[in-house]
C-alpha cells in the first residue's frame, strides 16, 4: 500500500506541475485521494468569501458526479462555524478522522443524515483535511467519506493515510495558489497594456480608437478560426500573445512628436502664413494699379492669377492624392515671385512650403514620414525594456514588425515572407484595414469595407500581404 501511495503521489505531483487548469488540478486531487484511500465518496470545498463553497461532489455507488467542469453546485456554502466539521478543519488547520458520523456528537451532521434519509445512502467514516498552501493559508477542504475494505464494506479511514492525503492536499493548495498568482499577474499585465494603449491613442484625437478596433477585430477573427477548426487557428496562449501585441503595436508613438502625428494637412499651421502673404501680394497689386504703375488689364490678370494660386494651394493642402498635373501647378506657383514693399524680391512660396505641398499622397513630407515610421523602432526599443513572461515572449517581435511586408518593401528591417510569422501577417492586415476604414482621420474620408478590401487585394497581388489570411479575414466578417 505504501509503495502504491508513493507512486501515486509522484504521478500526481508531476501532473500538477504541468497542469495550468485549476479545475483539472482539483479534480485530479479528489480522484487521487479517493483512489489512495479506496473510499466511496468525496467532496472538495473552496474557501470563498469567508465560507466553504461546494466545488466537486462525487459518490461512486450513487452515480453522483457534480461540479469541477465549470458548473456550479447549487448548494449553499458552508459557514465558517466550528459546528461544521469541514469548517472546523479549515479554522483550526487540523485533520479530522471520524470512524462513524452517527456516533460522533462533536459536529452538526444533520446535513449528511438528511441526505441519507432522502437517498437511502449510509454515511459512515469521514476524513476531513484542510488544503493549506506554502504560507499556511487555507484555500479549501478535502472531505472523504466511507473508506471501503476489499469486500466493499465501510471501514474507518486508516490513521496512516492521513499524512499521505494531507501531503496531497497541500500540493494541490500550493499549485492552486500559484495558478491564481499567475492569472492575477497576467490580468494585471493585460490591464496595464490596455491602459497604456489607450493613453497612446489618446495622445492623438485622430487615432483614438485604432488599437481598440484592431483588438476587437483580432479577437473575433481568432475566435472564428477556432470555431471553424481551421489549421491556422491559434492556441489560447498564442491568441493572448497576439492580442497583447496588437494592443502594444503603436507604443513607439509615445515619443512621436504630436506635430507630426497629428498633422491633418500638408501645410499645417504654415497655411496662415501663406494666406497673409497672398493678402500682401493682392494689396501690392491694388497699390500698383492705384499708382498707375500697371494698367487695368494687367491688374485683372494678376488678380485672377493670385486667386487661382490660392485655390490650388487650398486644394493641395487637404487633398488625399495629387495628380502629376496638379503637382506641376504647384511647381509653377513655386516659381512665381513678387516685389515686396521694401523692394525685395520674394517667392510666392518658400522652399519648405513648396516641399510640403508637393507631397503626392497623405500629409507628411519625406522627412516627417521618416519620423513617423520611426515609431516601430521605438516600439521595439521600449518593449525590449519590459520583462514579458514566457507565454508573451513574442510580443515585442510581433508588435515591432507590423509594417513589414512579404516582398521586403516594408520597414524597418525589410523582412521577407519566410521571416514574417503568421501572427505578424494577421496584425499587418488588421492595421491597414482599420487605417483605411477609420472615421477619425482628418486627412482622408473613411472607406467602406469593400473599398478597403479592394486596396488590400491589390497589395496581395503586389506580393505585400498574405492572400490566404486576407481571404479568411473576409470570411470571418470580424469587423462587423
Amino acid at each position: 500500500m505504501k509503495t502504491l501511495q508513493i507512486e501515486k503521489l509522484f504521478e500526481i505531483g508531476i501532473s500538477l506541475s504541468s497542469c495550468r487548469d485549476s479545475a483539472l488540478v482539483l479534480r485530479g486531487i479528489l480522484d487521487t485521494a479517493m483512489d489512495l484511500t479506496e473510499c466511496d465518496a468525496g467532496t472538495l470545498y473552496i474557501l470563498e468569501n469567508n465560507a466553504l463553497s461546494f466545488y466537486i461532489m462525487v459518490t461512486k455507488s450513487m452515480g453522483v458526479d457534480r461540479g469541477g467542469d465549470g458548473t456550479k453546485i447549487d448548494l449553499p456554502p458552508v459557514p465558517l462555524s466550528e459546528v461544521n466539521v469541514c469548517a472546523k478543519a479549515a479554522l483550526d488547520k487540523m485533520i479530522i478522522n471520524i470512524a462513524d458520523v452517527y456516533e460522533d456528537d462533536r459536529f452538526d451532521f444533520s446535513g449528511p443524515r438528511r441526505y441519507d434519509i432522502m437517498t437511502g445512502y449510509r454515511t459512515g467514516s469521514m476524513l476531513v483535511i484542510p488544503m493549506t498552501d506554502e504560507k499556511g493559508d487555507v484555500v479549501g477542504v478535502l472531505q472523504l467519506l466511507n473508506a471501503l475494505d476489499h469486500s466493499g464494506n465501510r471501514i474507518p479511514f486508516p490513521k496512516d493515510c492521513e499524512q499521505v492525503i494531507s501531503s496531497l492536499a497541500s500540493q494541490a493548495a500550493i499549485r492552486l495558489t500559484n495558478l491564481n498568482y499567475s492569472r492575477e499577474i497576467v490580468t494585471l499585465l493585460e490591464s496595464m497594456v490596455q491602459v497604456t494603449s489607450t493613453a497612446i491613442d489618446a495622445r492623438s484625437p485622430y487615432n483614438a480608437n485604432h488599437s481598440k478596433n484592431m483588438a476587437r477585430y483580432g479577437e473575433k477573427f481568432l475566435r472564428w478560426l477556432q470555431e471553424q477548426n481551421h489549421p491556422c487557428r491559434l492556441t489560447e496562449d498564442e491568441s493572448k500573445e497576439l492580442l497583447m501585441a496588437i494592443w502594444l503595436h503603436d507604443m513607439g508613438k509615445l515619443v512621436t512628436p504630436l506635430e507630426v502625428m497629428n498633422k491633418p494637412t500638408r501645410l499645417g499651421p504654415a497655411l496662415e502664413k501663406i494666406k497673409d502673404r497672398f493678402r500682401i501680394i493682392s494689396l501690392l497689386n491694388e497699390l500698383r494699379f492705384a499708382q498707375g504703375n500697371i494698367d487695368l488689364n494687367t491688374y485683372q490678370t494678376n488678380s485672377e492669377e493670385i486667386q487661382d494660386a490660392e485655390e490650388i494651394i487650398l486644394h493641395a493642402n487637404s487633398a488625399g492624392f495629387l495628380s502629376e498635373e496638379f503637382l506641376q501647378k504647384i511647381q509653377n506657383i513655386g516659381q512665381k515671385s513678387y516685389m515686396n514693399e521694401k523692394g525685395n524680391v520674394e517667392n510666392w512660396l518658400t522652399e519648405q512650403e513648396l516641399h510640403a505641398l508637393s507631397v503626392r499622397k497623405g500629409t507628411l513630407t519625406v522627412e516627417e514620414r521618416i519620423v513617423m515610421e520611426n515609431h516601430v523602432v521605438m516600439t521595439e526599443k521600449l518593449l525590449s525594456q519590459m520583462h514579458f513572461t514566457r507565454e508573451f515572449s513574442h510580443v515585442r517581435e510581433y508588435a515591432s514588425s507590423h509594417h513589414e511586408l512579404l516582398n521586403g518593401a516594408g520597414y524597418p528591417r525589410h523582412l521577407v515572407a519566410e521571416q514574417i510569422p503568421f501572427q505578424v501577417r494577421v496584425l499587418t492586415i488588421l492595421d491597414i484595414f482599420d487605417a483605411l476604414t477609420a472615421k477619425d482621420r482628418p486627412y482622408k474620408a473613411p472607406m467602406s469595407a469593400d473599398q478597403a478590401f479592394s486596396i488590400l487585394d491589390s497589395m496581395v497581388r503586389d506580393g505585400q500581404l498574405d492572400g490566404e489570411i486576407l481571404k479568411l479575414f473576409k470570411e470571418s466578417k470580424a469587423w462587423e
